[in-house]
């Protein structure tokens, strides 16, 4: 038994708490969810409107702590070192948990030692994405553009280590080309840059990317996808769009710190699935075009096995590096 693990079951003995009570008792204050995102990325959007359906049912306030910048490091560190009561929980993708662990030559967490699997929120596929007015109205534009003049034609990325920029890496690789990687603290920054020419692509979420599209200053140039998505059926593939079959996606989960009652992590993950089937959550993730991904803790912790794997061969593969 963990040191926090065993401090929990001595709280509650010392309370008069059956373990299987304090699920009930929980929270006994308000809920602060850490989020490496920007306010206005898709992420960060619907996790604030997750924590609303999320207060409701626990009442009591559950505050989105938006800590954007420096890989996510910012964020996980504020949660990593918090008392593990189930108050100060944790937003990951799979950058954080899968991606940069191979990454980084020094890693500030190891998400298996520091963290335990909650809840699983969503998982979307990414677009490419360029000006609506720029040179890059289509993959093979970009393509020979990119191999005309080497060096010359820089893509964006969240972060580094973001599935975006190990997805442009993966992109060059399998092209032939050489880019300029733009990584941006704010993913705001970085759309507004590609849509005013500064930089020239990025691959993207709908949700992330919704608003410069929506106002026409963005253009779907194709999907990083198997198939096309339903709500977007003229978006073609990148395969069907002349470019490498390849897959770019992402997923956000609910992570605690390691030791937090199990009692507690099962309450969680019960009352998120049940958000996921609200009709309203959906119609919001459905407009962001993210997919509902409800499931217990345990196929969370495969699948972040799984892929750590799977990103560790990518990174191997294309060179990728942070420092």
């Amino acid at each position: 038994m963990r040191a926090a693990e065993a401090v929990a079951l001595i709280a509650c003995a010392m309370l008069g708490i059956a373990p299987d009570a304090l699920a009930q008792a929980w929270p006994l204050r308000p809920v602060r969810i850490a989020a490496p995102y920007s306010p206005g990325a898709g992420p960060a959007v619907f996790t604030r409107v997750l924590a609303e359906k999320l207060s409701q049912a626990w009442s009591q306030p559950v505050i989105v702590d938006g800590r954007p910048g420096g890989s996510g490091f910012a964020a996980i560190d504020s949660v990593k070192s918090a008392p593990a009561d189930g108050h100060d929980l944790l937003v990951v993708s799979n950058a954080h948990v899968a991606i940069n662990p191979s990454l980084y030559r020094k890693l500030p967490y190891d998400p298996a030692r520091d963290f335990v699997p909650v809840a699983m929120f969503y998982r979307t596929p990414f677009f490419l994405v360029a000006s609506s007015t720029g040179p890059y109205q289509s993959v093979g534009a970009l393509i020979a553009a990119a191999k005309a003049d080497p060096g010359t034609v820089s893509y964006g990325s969240s972060y580094v280590g973001s599935p975006s920029h190990l997805g442009s890496a993966e992109f060059e690789s399998r092209t032939g080309t050489r880019m300029i990687h733009v990584p941006y603290k704010d993913q705001s920054q970085m759309y507004v840059a590609i849509a005013g020419g500064d930089v020239g692509w990025a691959f993207s979420t709908l949700g992330s990317a919704l608003p410069l599209v929506q106002a026409g200053k963005l253009k779907l140039v194709a999907i990083a996808s198997r198939q096309r998505l339903k709500q977007l059926p003229d978006v073609p593939t990148l395969a069907e769009a002349g470019g490498p079959d390849m897959l770019v996606d992402s997923w956000l989960a609910l992570m605690a710190p390691r030791g937090t009652p199990q009692e507690v992590i099962d309450r969680i993950n019960a009352d998120v699935n049940r958000a996921l089937a609200d009709p309203l959550i959906l119609e919001q993730l459905k407009s962001f075009g993210f997919e509902a991904a409800p499931g217990s803790p345990r196929p969370l912790g495969e699948l972040i096995d799984s892929e750590t794997k799977r990103f560790a061969a990518l990174v191997k593969s294309t060179g990728a590096t942070a420092e």
